[in-house]
């Protein structure tokens, strides 16, 4: 990856990223990671809702 600046808007950054989520759709990590999450106790989809709300509270600022 090439260290320059390309102002605001990085086409390489945003190439990078949209093939590596699309490599992890594909590979099945999304099925996967669901799966795993249907096995969380109740305190752990309670802390996962506070931090939620707690970062779209910040979103808000």
């Amino acid at each position: 990856m090439s260290q320059k600046n390309q102002g605001e808007g990085n086409k390489e950054a945003a190439k990078e990223y949209n093939e590596a989520t699309k490599n992890f759709v594909e590979s099945g990590g999304v099925e996967t990671n669901k799966d795993q999450h249907k096995n969380l106790s109740d305190e752990e989809k309670r802390k996962l809702r506070e931090a939620e709300e707690k970062g779209k509270d910040k979103a808000k600022e």
